[in-house]
């Protein structure tokens, strides 16, 4: 499977929006510090996810959600975040 992911920054408001293969590999690996991206914002908990059968589709749903303002938003209030 694969997955498209958020996870919020448990010091700071912040989240970050991924997709990935192994999803406890990548948070062990963003709370590890090792993407450069999120390593400022650690450490993080999972929040969602959502599980594709193929790494195109995962892909595109975050960017989808990266570069579509709407489906974040959409996605933020169904979750309650602010």
């Amino acid at each position: 499977m694969f997955y498209t992911y958020l996870l919020k920054s448990q010091k700071h408001n912040w989240h970050y929006i991924g997709s990935t293969t192994d999803l406890r590999e990548r948070l062990l690996t963003h709370n590890a510090g090792k993407v450069k991206s999120t390593k400022a914002y650690k450490p993080f908990y999972l929040i969602y996810y959502e599980a594709y059968p193929t790494y195109s589709l995962a892909r595109k749903r975050e960017l989808e959600f990266k570069k579509n303002s709407q489906q974040k938003e959409i996605l933020f209030f169904r979750l309650g975040i602010k």
